[in-house]
């Protein structure tokens, strides 16, 4: 196996599968991705997070003994400068949710292709957000409903298109339903649902939103 070029990411794979873990490691390291560690558990993650100091963790959120969720809690807390990035076979919005409010930076699914696990690893390490856009509808319709008219987007930019896909979203549209309106596929109405989000992300207002009415979601 060759050496990752110089000044690449480096990355700890936590995941309790180490079939699964093994192969993401290899191909994150084809795709010059350095994979310095490798955890079955969040504990085991927190300890190689302090050992090797590396950009991200990709975090499986359910795994025996701590899990993903908790060891994402703590490295927040910490405030260790490492990003966390949760790789999940979830794409219930209460997982996501909960996963960003305990201080990770993006989530995406198990079944996406890898070229998007890395595209991620970069958002994230970069300081930005990246959340899938297979469910990033369900999310922002999560945080709508949890903050309403409450929801701040002042001095946040959206394209023309974003704004009508939020109004429609507002109104109880589904995903057919908006793409309908707009004369557009379904997969750009996830697109743009995913742009919305780390639009609103970037100053910590979802995580406000999230918090605000817990219970009403």
């Amino acid at each position: 196996m060759s050496s990752p070029p110089a000044g690449s990411l480096r990355a700890v794979i936590a995941d309790d599968h180490p079939f699964y873990r093994r192969g993401l490691a290899r191909s994150l390291r084809a795709s010059g991705i350095d994979v310095v560690a490798e955890a079955p558990n969040g504990g085991a993650a927190i300890r190689a997070v302090e050992e090797t100091a590396p950009d991200v963790v990709v975090m499986d959120l359910n795994m025996p003994g701590m899990s993903g969720l908790e060891a994402t809690t703590r490295l927040a807390e910490r405030g260790s400068g490492t990003r966390v990035l949760v790789l999940s076979v979830s794409a219930e919005e209460a997982d996501v949710a909960d996963a960003i409010m305990a201080g990770a930076s993006g989530y995406v699914l198990k079944d996406c292709p890898v070229e998007e696990v890395v595209a991620a690893i970069h958002a994230v390490a970069s300081g930005r957000w990246h959340i899938s856009p297979a469910i990033a509808l369900g999310l922002l319709r999560r945080i709508y409903t949890a903050a309403g008219a409450a929801l701040d987007l002042d001095g946040v930019i959206l394209s023309a298109q974003e704004l009508e896909v939020l109004d429609l979203v507002a109104r109880g549209k589904d995903i057919h339903e908006i793409a309908d309106a707009l004369g557009v596929g379904l997969g750009s109405v996830r697109a743009h649902a995913a742009s919305i989000l780390m639009s609103v992300l970037r100053d910590g207002r979802m995580q406000a939103a999230l918090r605000a009415s817990p219970k009403q979601m």
